[in-house]
């Protein structure tokens, strides 16, 4: 099974996906990793992605999810805020499970103020245009962006707050 951790920049999916990997004993995977050069580029000039340069990308996870799964499963940390980006997804006819962290702008924003990365520069217009973006998924595990991190692996593992 593939672990789809998904939300919005700084809401945690990184954090939570490594420590969900480690205590399945399966591996993590970070979507970033995944950007082909055109889309590197354009986050290293903070412009937000749109949905033509997000596909490729999406194809390109889509393609290694079976891979993943047959490794005997994995945890994929990818912001996948839309439907269509989850369905892209949900297609390599492996079984996921979707795992939402939720968080609010405020919240993303304090989170965010501290941190470096090695794509993105200045969150402000990313994060903007993910709220603007994010469908709220349906049927996934919703954790809350508050908790610790153990408590969010839990959450995750017996099933959370579901809807």
């Amino acid at each position: 099974m593939i672990w789809l951790v998904m939300g919005v920049t700084g809401c945690g999916k990184t954090t939570l996906g490594k420590a969900l990997a480690d205590r399945l004993n399966i591996s993590f995977f970070d979507a970033d990793d995944f950007h082909p050069p055109n889309n590197r580029t354009k986050l290293l000039r903070d412009e937000p992605l749109t949905d033509m340069d997000r596909w490729p990308w999406l194809g390109i996870l889509a393609s290694k999810m079976p891979e993943w799964n047959k490794g005997g499963g994995a945890v994929l940390a990818c912001s996948a805020l839309k439907d269509a980006y989850r369905q892209v997804l949900a297609n390599s006819a492996v079984p996921m499970r979707v795992v939402w962290i939720e968080i609010t702008p405020e919240q993303a924003k304090k989170r965010l103020s501290t941190r470096k990365h090695d794509l993105v520069g200045q969150y402000e217009k990313i994060l903007q245009g993910q709220f603007a973006d994010l469908e709220k998924p349906r049927g996934a595990v919703t954790v809350p962006a508050g908790l610790g991190i153990d408590q969010q692996v839990d959450w995750v593992i017996a099933g959370g707050d579901s809807h």
